[in-house]
């Protein structure tokens, strides 16, 4: 898993003036959308006794937590602990991680790592979702695979004849003419022709009318660190779906799909341009779970590659220059309890980085570390 991105955690329109849990990197965090309609994000995770703040409530525009009732700002500074007796401050240490937050094309995006702003790397360009001429629909589901492999599947054109049958692939005609990849810093895709047959129903009825052509264009493409992107140019219009892949864990992934379309753009068709997402996916979710290793190798050499698996490939290339960077979530993001033993992610937040005085105000510790006492407030 890649930190120093920004992550969709959540469509736009599921986060509302109260807690809403999100997961990503193995990690809980809290959302909620405060009266100026800006989106705060913080640690699921108070401070004091390790309550869950997304079970809690807000007051005003602070959350506060369900066990004690400390209050929280959207920055993760604590600014109320009942328990205090009038005129006692609050320690310097009574703060969460708190993580920047952008609302762009119909989703929430926060910045899951501790790079300072003008070091970050852009969030992926989506033109269809301001251009009125397309209509949005959005769909999600939780596979049991890695997230890498459910990246893979979408860009992969050769399992489309085999996995997909006729609903989407072609089986008299599964070859892959050779594509030209092209890659910039931080996303890569290719032109693939493919020759699916004409589609069914609604979508079939209309794509009757019009000559069919024996090759259509799909654009595959991968766009750092977890989005895929499906253009397929049938002959009565354009259907481009974006998957975000969100790792929930090594082994979870919670795939939400926004699918764009320039044909039937009334409301009524919604349903049934869902219903095609959803057929499509189902007949890759078996084969994505069953997938062994269930991690994606290092080793390049580790799987065999051939012509039409150069987009996996210069993903995994790109993969392993951010790791050698050190942007793969490991060794410090990783902290393990006493008793019983278990592990935790935790991704340190800029503010860890903007503050020296507080960079460890809040770390969570690893069996047999030590740190002197908090004390009380100043």
């Amino acid at each position: 898993m890649l930190k120093n991105f920004w992550y969709a955690v959540e469509f736009s329109h599921a986060v509302q003036h109260r807690p809403r849990k999100v997961t990503c990197l193995g990690q809980d965090f809290v959302v909620w959308r405060r009266r100026d309609g800006q989106v705060a994000c913080l640690s699921d995770l108070c401070v004091h006794r390790g309550g869950a703040l997304s079970m809690g409530t807000l007051t005003d525009d602070r959350i506060t937590c369900p066990y004690h009732g400390w209050e929280y700002e959207g920055d993760g500074a604590c600014v109320k602990i009942p328990a205090n007796p009038p005129g006692r401050g609050i320690p310097k240490k009574a703060r969460v991680d708190a993580y920047p937050v952008v609302e762009r094309y119909g989703m929430v995006w926060a910045f899951l790592g501790d790079l300072p702003e003008q070091e970050r790397p852009p969030i992926p360009h989506i033109p269809e979702h301001d251009d009125p001429a397309f209509r949005a629909v959005y769909w999600e589901t939780t596979v049991e695979a890695n997230y890498e492999r459910t990246m893979e599947n979408v860009v992969d054109a050769a399992h489309t004849p085999f996995v997909h049958g006729t609903a989407f692939g072609n089986p008299d005609k599964p070859e892959i003419p050779d594509f030209e990849v092209t890659q910039k810093e931080w996303q890569a895709e290719a032109d693939i022709l493919l020759s699916p047959p004409l589609p069914k129903g609604l979508w079939g009825a209309l794509a009757r009318r019009r000559p069919r052509p024996e090759h259509v264009v799909v654009t595959n493409g991968w766009y750092l660190p977890n989005i895929v992107k499906l253009h397929v140019r049938l002959p009565f219009g354009d259907l481009i779906l974006y998957d975000y892949n969100i790792p929930l864990s090594q082994e979870r992934t919670l795939v939400k799909i926004v699918g764009y379309r320039n044909f039937f753009t009334g409301k009524w068709a919604d349903g049934n341009a869902v219903k095609r997402i959803q057929k499509i996916f189902e007949q890759d979710r078996p084969v994505v779970e069953s997938q062994r290793p269930e991690l994606l190798p290092f080793d390049l050499a580790a799987e065999l590659h051939i012509r039409s698996d150069a987009l996996q490939v210069a993903y995994r290339r790109r993969r392993q220059q951010l790791i050698d960077q050190g942007w793969w979530v490991d060794g410090d993001d990783i902290v393990t309890g006493d008793v019983p033993r278990r592990q935790a992610t935790v991704i340190a937040s800029p503010a860890r980085r903007d503050n020296p005085d507080l960079a460890r105000a809040w770390v969570h510790k690893a069996r047999g570390e030590r740190d002197e006492p908090a004390g009380s407030a100043e």
